[in-house]
């Protein structure tokens, strides 16, 4: 099926006004940076970052569930999860492995979120690399296996008593900072032309009722 075509036919079904705002939304997304959640369980969390993605323009999710299984709040996540492309890795007994290996084939370097000591602070993180910030478990944060493949460390500054941040709000403050830095760069960190056409299609079908019967439809007219 021609998804050209096909996103031609939908068109119709979906107002004027939500297509420009769907160009408008891909307009700002971006692949330069994606976000790793390593065994997260707290579905607040999950959730929140979620919306945070979206909010920021950050396309692509990966989760890994190595002892935990995700889930996500509607109610915190607003819908975001459904404007984002999730990547779960739960198939074997350690996934972690599994999705780094595919986020360097990927072209990504690793970006393991840690106070730890040799950790970059956030305002120097160099943005021009494709970068994959991960956000370790709840507590103890990433893996030892993630903090040996890391291709570095990143921390957000902290001048108080208390010695580190909720995992959503520091994902929310790492993402604004690199995004917003990312816009005002020369860096080509758009989406290309065919990751939009593919992507504005399936929010059209997310965003029409009965979108299965529109569809069977429509290859029967062609």
């Amino acid at each position: 099926m021609d998804n050209k075509k096909l996103a031609t036919y939908l068109e119709a079904f979906v107002t004027e006004k939500r297509r420009n705002l769907f160009d408008k939304v891909l307009s700002n997304r971006t692949k330069h940076f994606t976000v790793v959640l390593e065994d997260l369980f707290e579905k607040y969390n999950i959730s929140a970052i979620l919306r945070s993605c979206d909010i920021f323009g950050i396309q692509d999710v990966h989760i890994i569930e190595n002892r935990y299984q995700s889930y996500v709040s509607s109610h915190v996540a607003k819908g975001s999860q459904k404007w984002v492309d999730i990547y779960n890795y739960n198939e074997l007994e350690h996934n972690t492995q599994l999705c780094i290996d595919k986020l360097r084939n990927q072209g990504y370097q690793i970006i393991a979120t840690t106070p730890h000591s040799e950790s970059d602070y956030l305002e120097d993180f160099d943005i021009t690399k494709k970068s994959a910030f991960v956000f370790g478990v709840e507590k103890a944060g990433v893996s030892d296996l993630i903090m040996r493949q890391a291709d570095g460390f990143l921390k957000i500054p902290m001048v108080g008593f208390t010695e580190s941040l909720n995992v959503s709000v520091a994902s929310a403050l790492i993402l604004n900072s690199t995004t917003n830095k990312l816009r005002n760069s020369d860096i080509d960190w758009q989406l290309k032309a065919k990751d939009k056409e593919l992507i504005k299609l399936e929010w059209m079908k997310k965003s029409i009722k009965s979108i299965d019967l529109i569809i069977e439809r429509y290859k029967k007219q062609i």
